[in-house]
């Protein structure tokens, strides 16, 4: 359609000033396999309480860090409140018991977890958020280099920019306020709401302390994003989706991966195996580990193509293929100047100390920016004037092509499909992320809707009830 080391390994960041050393985890499962006679019966694993402690303060080191730094920055209370809240049950009373220690000139959150390791540490760049170093980093010496800064675009009219006086938003009582005063009849914990109608703001929403530059973690609406930069290089002809993954450690004679597409990637149709089904891949989010090193190691389970199931390390190889794409074109990937010229200059791509960014889910973003990206996507992939998408990209990743997963919505290419649901326009298509991120396209309406919250598991949003209840608005305008 479109045209690992022994034991382990000494990494370093592409400045050079971080390296630790990185178990294969898989030797390491070997061992613990090897050691000890087996008993009779095979006994499931206990909870690691050390392990999750560990887990814990990466996990506060990272969202404090990126809280405090990315976008408008939050206060340490609303970091508590909002953040550090509401999450794995595993972890969040160690979470919530740890104590961060910030250091505002260097921009380095440090979380102690135990007296004998070094902290767990996340270090802030303005250009790419924070960094979170693997267990048993010391922090990194010299000091941060200053990243080069984002434009800011506050003046300039929306969309491009950021400016109240000319963003287009009518004066008097706003179209749609009557789904505005119902948010919270559809269930979750909202912290903004804003709906565009051709190409102007319509209702734009913010529970108290937050406002247009306050940046929140997309969660899994980062897959999207993934798929848009994918987009982008196959318009300028550097990656054929099609064709298979570019990643080298699949590359041995005899080795079944090494005809997984790229597009079988994006639309979670690898075949691959994880560690979880839905593959949270906490090594990487709450352990610092490498990217490449934990999802290269995953075997073939099923022929590509002929299973669905949702997993971090699709997105995250469709990410390293397309790099490595880029890298031969000579053309590096650099996520913060494509989104830049949206105008998503408080969208922070992340990255491991290696430099792969997390594009599964570690992307710091504002409801604003993503209503950017969903008009993108609404023109077609036109972009004041420019084309950036090819002209058929909306209909590729909107296409549910091979296998589907089971449940109220179907899957595209890096988004979902809302074609299942009633009283919603067939062409409907969002991105989807944990604790209640969304962005929903409906080109027939030439609507974007953008919510983002901080839900739980005993509070969800239903995504459905309320895009449904927007075009219920949008008939009676």
């Amino acid at each position: 359609m479109f045209c690992a080391a022994r034991g382990g390994t000494a990494r370093k960041s592409r400045s050079g000033r971080i390296s630790a050393i990185v178990p294969d985890f898989r030797l390491l499962v070997g061992a613990a396999l090897l050691v000890g006679a087996a008993p009779a019966q095979a006994q499931a694993p206990k909870p690691n309480a050390e392990l999750n402690r560990a887990w814990a303060a990466g996990y506060r080191a990272a969202f404090v860090c990126s809280s405090l730094w990315n976008g408008a920055g939050k206060s340490l209370d609303a970091i508590e409140r909002d953040e550090l809240t509401g999450i794995y049950p595993e972890i969040e009373a160690d979470v919530r018991a740890l104590k961060a220690d910030v250091d505002e000139r260097a921009k380095r959150v440090s979380v102690r977890y135990r007296d004998d390791m070094p902290p767990r540490i996340a270090e802030w760049s303005e250009r790419e958020g924070c960094v979170t170093l693997p267990i048993g980093a010391s922090a990194p010496t010299p000091e941060n280099v200053p990243a080069a800064a984002r434009p800011n675009l506050d003046d300039r009219p929306w969309p491009l920019g950021d400016s109240y006086r000319r963003a287009g938003v009518p004066a008097g009582l706003p179209p749609f306020f009557e789904v505005r005063a119902q948010l919270a009849d559809f269930g979750g914990r909202s912290s903004s709401l804003l709906i565009v109608k051709r190409g102007r703001i319509m209702t734009e929403w913010y529970q108290p302390g937050h406002d247009l530059h306050t940046a929140q973690r997309t969660f899994s609406v980062a897959k999207s994003m993934a798929a848009t930069l994918i987009g982008h290089a196959v318009l300028k002809g550097q990656i054929d989706v099609a064709k298979p993954a570019q990643i080298a450690q699949w590359k041995s004679p005899g080795d079944p991966r090494a005809a997984i597409t790229t597009e079988q990637l994006v639309r979670m149709a690898s075949g691959l195996t994880s560690d979880t089904a839905g593959n949270r891949s906490d090594a990487i989010y709450m352990g610092g580990a490498s990217v490449r090193q934990w999802t290269v190691q995953w075997p073939l389970l099923n022929p590509p193509n002929t299973h669905y199931r949702y997993a971090n390390n699709d997105t995250l190889l469709a990410t390293l293929s397309l790099k490595a794409a880029l890298a031969k074109a000579g053309d590096p990937l650099d996520p913060a100047a494509f989104f830049d010229r949206l105008g998503m200059t408080r969208t922070f791509v992340e990255h491991d100390k290696d430099g792969d960014y997390i594009l599964s889910s570690q992307v710091w973003t504002t409801a604003r920016d993503l209503a950017r990206l969903g008009l993108l996507y609404q023109n077609d992939g036109m972009w004041q004037g420019q084309r950036l998408l090819p002209a058929d990209w909306r209909r590729f990743v909107t296409t549910p092509s091979g296998p589907q997963p089971d449940g109220a919505f179907g899957y595209g290419a890096g988004f979902w499909l809302l074609n299942k649901s009633k009283n919603i326009p067939a062409d409907a298509f969002g991105a989807f992320g944990n604790r209640g991120q969304y962005l929903v396209v409906i080109p027939s309406r030439d609507l974007v809707i953008v919510r983002q919250g901080y839900d739980d598991d005993k509070n969800r949003l239903d995504i459905a009830k309320l895009v449904e209840a927007v075009v219920a608005a949008d008939d009676m305008r």
